[in-house]
């Protein structure tokens, strides 16, 4: 399952590079929850949710990203923030992965903080 994973954020890094956006950092962890990518896309600093489903069985990807998700997201972000010189334009995006072989679906500015 680990490298299934690990496999989704490579596709998902190498993709959003491909759309010109600067990979800063991956798998960001702190005490309140992990980002999986972060990027800058121009000026703004993009926090990226990567989420693969096999199938949609379940709701596919974009249902998984649930409430509680959301906010550890949120403060997760707000810890890699504080370390900031200087607060950056933000958004959030998810890139989600469903099935294999399938282009990954990039939302930009999911929610808001």
């Amino acid at each position: 399952m680990r490298e299934r994973g690990r496999h989704a954020e490579d596709a998902a890094a190498m993709f959003l590079q491909q759309q010109g956006l600067t990979l800063v950092e991956r798998n960001y962890h702190c005490r309140f929850g992990e980002i999986d990518l972060i990027a800058r896309d121009g000026d703004t600093l993009v926090f990226v949710e990567v989420r693969m489903r096999t199938s949609n069985a379940f709701g596919g990807a974009a249902a998984s990203i649930t409430a509680a998700k959301r906010d550890k997201l949120l403060r997760a972000a707000r810890h890699y923030l504080s370390g900031c010189a200087r607060t950056p334009a933000c958004r959030f995006d998810a890139l989600l992965i469903s099935g294999t072989g399938n282009a990954p679906e990039w939302l930009k500015n999911v929610f808001a903080e």
